[in-house]
């Protein structure tokens, strides 16, 4: 709990220093894998819970929003062995440019509320391979 709190503090200046030294940051030196297809919905869902916690609770200091979440969830996964991807999407909200940040696994989105995809258009997206455009 407190690496994430850790990385959960850090991620607004991760992201500065751009996606590629972000995604090099991220990634695990090595990958576990994680046996079985429960096994990762165990695991998503109680970093889901502890992420959303850590941004809740850590309020003032931990910056609210999606791409806290997002960077400190896929920290976190990709220690566990969860081949997840990190994507920035860009849409419109009544008129606005807006900007959003999620996760995907296996092709769907992970722990979103509504899909995110419908609203945003993928732009960019960090996973292990490294980061696409």
């Amino acid at each position: 709990m407190i690496r994430l709190t850790a990385v959960a503090l850090a991620a607004p200046a991760l992201i500065r220093g751009g996606l590629p030294r972000l995604q090099r940051w991220l990634e695990p030196p090595s990958s576990r894998r994680v046996a079985d297809s429960m096994a990762v919905d165990q695991v998503t869902a109680q970093y889901g819970r502890w992420v959303d916690s850590i941004i809740r609770r850590g309020h003032p200091l931990v910056r609210p929003g999606c791409l806290t979440r997002g960077i400190t969830l896929y920290y976190a996964l990709r220690r566990t062995g969860i081949d997840v991807a990190l994507c920035f999407g860009v849409g419109s909200d009544n008129g606005a440019v807006a900007g959003h940040c999620w996760l995907v696994l296996d092709g769907q989105p992970l722990l979103e509320r509504t899909d995110p995809r419908v609203m945003f258009t993928e732009v960019t997206r960090v996973s292990r391979r490294g980061v696409t455009h």
